[in-house]
């Protein structure tokens, strides 16, 4: 009955970047599979079993696509990329709140709601779920229970991916192989929407011709980069006209005054947490280079075609970008912080170098 396979083999026919150590421990095996046959009871409990389907056909043109499984914003627009892919159907958004802000301006989601009760009374051809979360089959089984629908993860837990990769793989997939791999590979990237409201409060702040943009704080120690200072004054020596922006949320306060007391001049700014999301990311459109760690913004970046000088850790570069991505990352196997400002400094002097190329390559 159960299908152990579902919860670590790809659901398409394609090999994308996945990284598997941690899955490969034998107490991580064991936690997804008591996971999975939780999850495979659960859905056969609410009585969805029935209601799974593995293809999107024609006959699909109202499609729900609930996605409440992806807590951050980087999670959610890389899984939600893939809907570039569904251009000739209508469909609908079901998020969380802090994610729906992305959308509300986006070409492909007609409307966005972030309350089941929205949505229990309307109808449609088929159901998108993120994963088999017990929360999501929940929600689909109270607003649609006889509508059929398909899974983006479905059961598929434990190895990480790259998540851009796996959502316009697994589209794909459930559209009947529509695109060849390398087609697919050419067309993933994130997707964010800029309103016009946005471009014309970030054009109010007549942005430097030449600036690059630096995202500052974080959530995760090991990928919150504490050197920036380091990195300034280097890039001062080398430019001290250069003009620079800081970007970066709540968390970025103590990094940012550290920054402004350390660099009173006129042409270092900083608008953190000055605004929403998308605008900040209209500011970084306009950046000629953006140096950051994985994150949100990162993934924003991505899909405003910006180049980038990423700084990662644990996860290689290639689990977060793809071939569309304009960009010169860093790595260390345990921390962002073991990455020296020099090195930041120069993989700037290399995508100045580089920056006439088209794409800068992704090591």
């Amino acid at each position: 009955m159960f299908e152990y396979k579902k919860i670590h083999t790809l659901p398409f026919k394609y090999e994308i970047p996945t990284y598997i150590k941690a899955f490969l421990n034998n107490e991580s095996k064991i936690h997804s599979r008591i996971k999975y046959i939780k999850r495979y009871l659960y859905v056969s409990l609410k009585g969805q079993k029935s209601k799974e389907i593995y293809k999107i056909s024609d006959k699909h043109k109202d499609i729900l696509w609930i996605n409440l499984s992806a807590p951050s914003l980087g999670d959610s627009l890389m899984d939600l990329s893939s809907r570039v892919l569904l251009v000739d159907k209508k469909i609908d958004l079901l998020t969380n709140k802090k994610n729906a802000d992305l959308y509300y301006d986006d070409l492909t989601f007609s409307s966005i709601f972030t309350d089941k009760k929205e949505v229990i009374n309307k109808s449609y051809d088929l159901i998108i779920i993120d994963s088999y979360s017990p929360k999501s089959i929940k929600i689909k089984a109270n607003i649609a229970f006889s509508e059929p629908f398909v899974g983006l993860y479905g059961y598929f837990n434990g190895p990480e991916v790259n998540r851009v990769l796996f959502s316009f793989h697994q589209m794909n997939n459930l559209l009947g192989y529509k695109y060849s791999e390398s087609e697919i590979n050419k067309k993933a990237n994130s997707l964010i929407p800029i309103s016009t409201h946005d471009v014309r409060i970030i054009e109010s702040l007549k942005l430097p011709n030449f600036f690059i943009a630096i995202v500052i704080g974080g959530e995760w120690g090991y990928r919150t980069y504490k050197n920036w200072v380091k990195v300034i004054e280097k890039l001062l020596l080398i430019d001290n006209n250069l003009n620079i922006i800081l970007l970066g949320s709540d968390n970025a306060k103590e990094n940012e005054r550290e920054i402004l007391e350390k660099f009173p001049t006129s042409n270092l700014e900083s608008y953190v947490s000055k605004f929403t999301f998308n605008q900040t990311a209209q500011i970084i459109s306009h950046a000629n280079f953006l140096f950051c760690c994985d994150g949100g913004l990162m993934h924003a970046a991505n899909a405003l075609d910006t180049k980038i000088i990423p700084l990662f850790a644990r996860l290689h570069a290639e689990m977060q970008l793809t071939k569309s991505c304009k960009s010169l990352p860093l790595f260390d196997l345990i921390d962002v912080n073991n990455i020296s400002a020099e090195d930041v400094v120069l993989k700037y002097i290399e995508a100045k170098a580089n920056s006439d190329h088209n794409h800068l390559p992704v090591e």
